[in-house]
C-alpha cells in the first residue's frame, strides 16, 4: 500500500509539471492572474508530506514480544510498522484512538534474544512520511537449570548450561549483584560465589543478558556448609555416664553425634549451648564424632574421645604396713600413691602395686588416663597402710596395785594405741604419749596385755600380746616380816619352856652343792657395742652378715643410731660463695649448698661467674673421682654444659626423672634424638638413645663453636628411682652401676664423672657410695659404709639423704655377698652374670672406646 501510494504521488506530480509548461507556451499574452485562476480550476493544490515519528521507546521486552511507544505526529492517527519476521517482511497498521496522546503497540510472536529493525511511517490523507527507522531487542531465554558443583563454609560453586550466544550473566543474591562477563558461549559456565557466611541459606536469581535486556531470571536456593564444632567439653563424668557440652553458633543448625555405635540427632532448644548425657560402661574409652547439619549439608566432623571413670571403692585393695595392691578393671595409664612430698608410682598394668610405703600413713591413690593432651582423673581415694607393730613392757607402779605399760616408738605413724588388760580396753590418743597406767590390780600377779596400733580407722590386725607382772615387793616384804615375827615368838617360847643353857653348841650347817661356779666372760665385740664404734673401722667381708643382722635388730635401731650420728658431719664448713645474692638464684634448694673448700669452680672468662651448685666427691681411686651436682635449673643449663666441657667430663649419671609426682625435679637439659641445641657457645646433639626398662642410655656430641673441637659424652639415665626413696630391689641399681663402672674403667678415671638427681645429695650420694663400696669389697675384702658416707658429708651436705637410702646401701652389699655365696670374689669376674642386660652393657661400652 505504501509503495503504491508513493508511486501514485510521483506520477501526479510529473503530470502537473508538464501541463504547467504547456499552458505557459500557448497563452503567454494572458495576464498572470487569469493563468493562475485557470490552473487552480483545473488542478487542486499539492498536500504536504507528514512528519516522521520523533522517537520510539521499547516499553517492555520479553522473550516473544516488544512493546513500542511513541508520541502522535500532529494528532495523526494512522501509522504503518514495517519489520522482518522470521525472514518475511511484516507490515502492521496501527490506528490509535483520537483521544490518545501517544501510541503503544505490542509486536508479538518474536524470537528470544534477537535484534529487530523497525520502520514507522506516518500517513495523512494518503500521504506518507519517509519513515522513522530504529532497532529493539527481545529478552534472552532463561537459564534452565543451575547445578551446585562444590560447597564450603564460605563459598558455593555454581554451574549452568549457556543460553544461546549469551556471554554476560547477572547473579543476584541478598544485597549483592554480580556481573559475570566474558563467558565463552561454547562451554558450560562455572562461577564461584565467595565471601559467604557459613551455614547460611541464600536465595539466588540468575539473569541472562542480551545487549541491555535481561531475561526474566532463574531463581533457586542453596546454602553454605555449616562450621565445625571447635570444642567439646566433658562437663560431668562418672563410672557409668558422661555429659558432653558444646557451644551453639546458630540456632537453626542441628547436630549429629555418633558414640558407642549410636547416631543421635541434637536440635538446639534456644540456649547458647547444648549438652547431652550418655549411659556407658565403666572405665572404658569411647571415641565420638560430632557433625553440624544445615540445609542437608554436614560440616567437617569433630573427633574426640572420652573415658568413663573407675569406681575405686569396688576394687578389693590389699593393704599391709608397707604396700597397697589391687587389681583394677578399667582404663588408666598412671597409678600413683602420694603422701605429702612422697609419691609412689605403680608399674604399668591392671594390677596396681605400691611398695615401700610408710606404715600407718594415709596415701591418696589416684588413677589417671592420659592420651595426647587429654587428662582424665579416673578415680581417687585415700587408703591408710596398716599401722606399725608395737613392742611393750611393764614397769612396777603403786606397790603392784596398778600396771604401767610402756611401748617403744615404732617406725611408722599411728593415731592411737589400744590397750587391753583383763578384758578392759583403753585407748591412748596421739603419738606423743607412749605409756599408760591402769589401776585396780593386785600385787604379785601376772596379767595378759595386748597392744594394737591404729591409724585412723585402720587397726593393726594382729595385736602384740605379752605377760605383765605387777609389783611383788610389798607382798614379799610382808611375808618376810611375818615369818621373822613368828620365828621370834617360837624361839622365845622354846627359851621359856626349856630354860636350858647350853654353853657350847656346835652348829653344823649342811652344804648343798659342791663348789663355786666360775664363769669366764666371753670376748667382747666392741664393733657392735654402739654406733660410735660402728664407724671406727671397716667391716671385713666375713663379718658383714653378722654386722647387718645386729644393725637390723629392734626395728633397725642400729641403723637409726648410726645414721643420726652423721647429722652433724660437715656443719663446720663455710658456704659463703653459695650465699652471694647473685648466686642464690642458681640454687634449687636453699638448704643444699656446696661447701667453699670442695665446690667446683668454673672458669671466669668472658665475665662469667665461677659458681655452680656442684661439689667434688671422693672415689676409690681419686679424691675427685666424681662431681655431685643438682639437676640443672632453666637458668643454669648453660653453666652445667660449661662444667662438662671445662672439666672434660665424658659421662653423666642422672638418677632422677625430669618430672615426678607432678613436680619438676630437673630441667630437660638435652635435645631430642637427632636434634641440636646451643648453650653458651656449645652445640649439644643427641646422637643415640637406647631405652631399657629401668634406664635409658644416650650419647651426646658436644662441639665448641669457637674451637670446632668435638667430644663424646655418655648419658646414663636411671628412670626407676622414687624421690627420697629407694628402688624396689637392689639388683636393678647394681646392674645400672655396672654399666657406669664398665664405662669408667674403659675410659680411665682421668676426668670426673658427673652425678646428679634433683638436689644432688640423696640418690646422688647413694649411687656414688654404692660404686665405691663395691670396689672396696672386691679389692680389700672389707667395706666401710659409715666411713665413706662420713667422708662424702665432709664435702657436700646431706649426702645419702635418708635413712632408707643408708639401709639400702647395706642391703646392696648383703645381696651381692649372697649372690656370690658370701665370698665376693666374682663381683667383677662374672659381671655378665650379675648384670642382666649384658648385651646392652657390652654394646654401650664398645661405643665409649
Amino acid at each position: 500500500m505504501a509503495a503504491f501510494i508513493k508511486h501514485l504521488s510521483c506520477d501526479y506530480l510529473l503530470l502537473f509539471v508538464a501541463l504547467n509548461l504547456l499552458w505557459g507556451t500557448s497563452n503567454s499574452i494572458e495576464t498572470s492572474t487569469a493563468s493562475s485562476a485557470k490552473v487552480t480550476t483545473l488542478f487542486p493544490p499539492t498536500l504536504p508530506t507528514p512528519e516522521n515519528v520523533a522517537d520510539v521507546t521499547a516499553q517492555d521486552q520479553n522473550k516473544t514480544s516488544i512493546t513500542l511507544k511513541w508520541d502522535k505526529v500532529d494528532n495523526i492517527s494512522k501509522y504503518f510498522l514495517l519489520y522482518d519476521l522470521h525472514g518475511n517482511a511484516k507490515e502492521e497498521r496501527v490506528d490509535p484512538s483520537p483521544d490518545q496522546m501517544y501510541v503503544t503497540h505490542v509486536v508479538a510472536f518474536l524470537s528470544a534474544g534477537r535484534k529487530y529493525h523497525f520502520r514507522i511511517i506516518t500517513e495523512y490523507l494518503g500521504v506518507n512520511s519517509s519513515g522513522f527507522v530504529f532497532s529493539a531487542l527481545t529478552a534472552p531465554e532463561d537459564v534452565e537449570h543451575v547445578d551446585v558443583v562444590t560447597q564450603s563454609e564460605s563459598s558455593i560453586t555454581l554451574s549452568w548450561s549457556k543460553v544461546g550466544n549469551t556471554t554476560t550473566y547477572i547473579l543476584h543474591y541478598g544485597n549483592h549483584s554480580t556481573h559475570i562477563r566474558g563467558v565463552d558461549p561454547k562451554s558450560t559456565v562455572t562461577y564461584k560465589v565467595s565471601s559467604l557466611a557459613a551455614g547460611t541459606k541464600y536465595n539466588f536469581t540468575l539473569f541472562a543478558v542480551f545487549g541491555n535486556v535481561t531475561s526474566a531470571g532463574f531463581t533457586f536456593d542453596d546454602a553454605t556448609v555449616p562450621s565445625m564444632v571447635t570444642t567439646v567439653h566433658v562437663t560431668e563424668r562418672s563410672d557409668t555416664s558422661v555429659t558432653l557440652m558444646w557451644e551453639i553458633t546458630k540456632l537453626n543448625w542441628s547436630y549429629l553425634l555418633r558414640i558407642d555405635g549410636k547416631n543421635i540427632t541434637v536440635t538446639p532448644n534456644g540456649s547458647s549451648n547444648v549438652s547431652r548425657s550418655f549411659t556407658l560402661r565403666p572405665g572404658s574409652e569411647y571415641r565420638f564424632t560430632l557433625v553440624t547439619l544445615f540445609f542437608g549439608l554436614a560440616s567437617t566432623a569433630y573427633k574426640g574421645f572420652v573415658v568413663t571413670a573407675i569406681n575405686c571403692t569396688n576394687v578389693s585393695w590389699q593393704v599391709t604396713t608397707s604396700s597397697i595392691q589391687g587389681t583394677v578393671v578399667g582404663s588408666f595409664t598412671n597409678a600413683t600413691a602420694s603422701n605429702g612430698s612422697s609419691s609412689h608410682v605403680s608399674p604399668e598394668g591392671h594390677h596396681v602395686t605400691f611398695r615401700d610405703l610408710y606404715p600407718g600413713a594415709t596415701y591418696e591413690v589416684s588413677l589417671e588416663y592420659r592420651k595426647n593432651s587429654a587428662h582424665f582423673l579416673q578415680c581417687q581415694l585415700k587408703l591408710t597402710t596398716v599401722p606399725p607393730d608395737l613392742t611393750a613392757q611393764c614397769e612396777y607402779r603403786k606397790s603392784g596395785y596398778s600396771v604401767f605399760i610402756v611401748w617403744d616408738k615404732p617406725d611408722g605413724l599411728w593415731t592411737a594405741v589400744e590397750v587391753n588388760v583383763s578384758g578392759q580396753t583403753h585407748r591412748v590418743q596421739g603419738m606423743k604419749e607412749r605409756h599408760i597406767e591402769i589401776g585396780g590390780f593386785q600385787p604379785a600377779r601376772t596379767y595378759a596385755v595386748s597392744l594394737a596400733s591404729l591409724s585412723g580407722n585402720v587397726r593393726k590386725s594382729k595385736a602384740y600380746v605379752f605377760q605383765c607382772p605387777t609389783d611383788p615387793r610389798g607382798v614379799i616384804a610382808g611375808s618376810v616380816i611375818s615369818v621373822l615375827l613368828f620365828g621370834a615368838l617360837v624361839g622365845l617360847a622354846i627359851f621359856v619352856l626349856t630354860k636350858r643353857r647350853t654353853s657350847t653348841r656346835e652348829k653344823r650347817s649342811s652344804s648343798v652343792g659342791g663348789g663355786t661356779v666360775s664363769t669366764k666372760p666371753s670376748k667382747q665385740n666392741f664393733f657392735f657395742s654402739g654406733p660410735q664404734n660402728c664407724s671406727s673401722r671397716d667391716v671385713p667381708l666375713a663379718e658383714f652378715p653378722d654386722h647387718f643382722s645386729k644393725l637390723s635388730m629392734d626395728n633397725n635401731r642400729g641403723f637409726s643410731e648410726e645414721y643420726e650420728g652423721l647429722a652433724v658431719i660437715g656443719l663446720e664448713h663455710t658456704q659463703n660463695a653459695a650465699l652471694v645474692p647473685e648466686n642464690m638464684e642458681k640454687n634449687r634448694f636453699t638448704n643444699v649448698l656446696p661447701y667453699d673448700w670442695s665446690r667446683v669452680k668454673l672458669q671466669t672468662t668472658n665475665g662469667n661467674s665461677d659458681y655452680i651448685n656442684a661439689s667434688y666427691m671422693p672415689g676409690y681411686n681419686s679424691s675427685r673421682e666424681y662431681i655431685a651436682t643438682q639437676g640443672p635449673l632453666p637458668s643454669t643449663v648453660g653453666d652445667f654444659w660449661r662444667m662438662i666441657w671445662e672439666l672434660r667430663v665424658n659421662a653423666i649419671v642422672m638418677v632422677t626423672n625430669c618430672t615426678e609426682g607432678r613436680r619438676i625435679k630437673c630441667e630437660h637439659y638435652w635435645p631430642a634424638h637427632n636434634e641440636t641445641c646451643l648453650h653458651q657457645g656449645l652445640m649439644i646433639t643427641t646422637a643415640s638413645e637406647q631405652q631399657e626398662t629401668n634406664w635409658t642410655l644416650r650419647e651426646f656430641r658436644v662441639k665448641n663453636k669457637s674451637s670446632t673441637e668435638e667430644r663424646t659424652v655418655k648419658h646414663f639415665h636411671f628412670t626407676a628411682w622414687p624421690d627420697h626413696g629407694v628402688p624396689q630391689c637392689t639388683d636393678v641399681l647394681i646392674q645400672f652401676r655396672g654399666l657406669i663402672r664398665r664405662h669408667m674403667e674403659t675410659n680411665g678415671s682421668r676426668t670426673p664423672t658427673v652425678v646428679h638427681c634433683s638436689a644432688g645429695v640423696g640418690r646422688t650420694g647413694t649411687i656414688i657410695a654404692l660404686d665405691v663400696l663395691l670396689q672396696q669389697l672386691h679389692r680389700d675384702k672389707e667395706v666401710g659404709i659409715n666411713t665413706f658416707v662420713h667422708n662424702m658429708r665432709q664435702r657436700r651436705p646431706h649426702m645419702v639423704q635418708t635413712e632408707s637410702q643408708y639401709v639400702f646401701l647395706h642391703r646392696c652389699i648383703m645381696d651381692c655377698l649372697e649372690s656370690q655365696g658370701g665370698t665376693g670374689e666374682s663381683i667383677y669376674q662374672n659381671a655378665d652374670l650379675i648384670y642382666a642386660n649384658a648385651t646392652a652393657l657390652r654394646e654401650f661400652s664398645k661405643t665409649a672406646v
